[in-house]
């Protein structure tokens, strides 16, 4: 509605995690490239990160960035029973019918990542918004399918997202075989109003803008408001700039955020 209007070819500020807008702050640099080493050295690997600050879009990040050496296994709803996530893996490292003893599972999934490793290939198992994995038993399959290793290598790479109860979940006692396991961990914070600055006006320019549309003091607002959450700057710029359009401003100002921002108040708060 508002793109034309403010010189744009799309929306800036989509609420899907398009890696085209990713913005790489140095906490995201950091967090990008040590999901990178650990997937070459095929790591048990940790991410977290409040809600909305990227985590998802840094995954497809880190998908876009492999090469087709890799098979990634993204799991999005990882609420599985230890059989279900076993069956789930199994399909996603080509396993179309996987027996139904959990034993013969196993060994076919061991049968498929060694075979995997001998052809040169790294599969990639993701697991989003792994803090809504049910219970224990799914921790711990988890932890011995990091077992299906060689002498000298792991056969895959595994890495977990989530909020940061994941990682508060992980400390207790009954999870420490699992904790000892994780090679390589990162918490993903807010961005910092410097920051904030710069991912707008990525945004904008990704999305075809030629100039700044945010104001200093719009941008404080912004930083105020959001606390640096990606998914809360996302929502205020984007109301913002369908407020700017209405109101016939070529600016948004810090008026129109505090407006955007009380009317998002339900929304913003976390």
């Amino acid at each position: 509605m508002y793109e034309e209007y403010y010189g744009l070819k799309m929306k800036p500020f989509s609420k899907t995690p398009d890696p085209r807008f990713l913005y790489m702050s140095k906490a995201h640099a950091e967090a990008l490239a040590r999901l990178q080493y650990g997937v070459e050295e095929k790591e048990f690997m940790l991410l977290t990160g409040e809600i909305g600050s990227g985590k998802t879009t840094l995954s497809r990040a880190l998908i876009d960035s492999l090469n087709s050496m890799h098979q990634v296994i993204l799991v999005i709803n990882p609420r599985l029973s230890p059989t279900n996530l076993l069956i789930t893996l199994a399909n996603g490292i080509g396993i179309n019918q996987p027996p139904r003893s959990k034993n013969s599972i196993l060994k076919e999934i061991y049968n498929s990542l060694y075979n995997h490793y001998s052809g040169g290939r790294i599969p990639v198992v993701i697991i989003d918004e792994a803090q809504l994995i049910p219970g224990k038993d799914t921790f711990e399959e988890l932890r011995l399918l990091t077992n299906f290793q060689l002498d000298d290598a792991n056969l895959f790479s595994l890495i977990l997202i989530g909020q940061p109860d994941l990682r508060k979940r992980l400390e207790g006692k009954a999870y420490q075989s699992l904790r000892q396991r994780i090679g390589l961990l990162y918490h993903l914070g807010g961005l910092t109003e410097e920051e904030v600055n710069a991912y707008i006006n990525h945004r904008m320019s990704v999305a075809g803008g030629d100039g700044r549309a945010f104001t200093e003091g719009a941008i404080k607002s912004i930083h105020r408001h959001s606390g640096g959450m990606p998914r809360k700057i996302n929502n205020l710029c984007n109301y913002a700039l369908l407020e700017g359009f209405g109101k016939g401003v070529s600016m948004i100002d810090e008026n129109i955020i505090e407006d955007v921002a009380e009317e998002l108040s339900f929304a913003l708060r976390s």
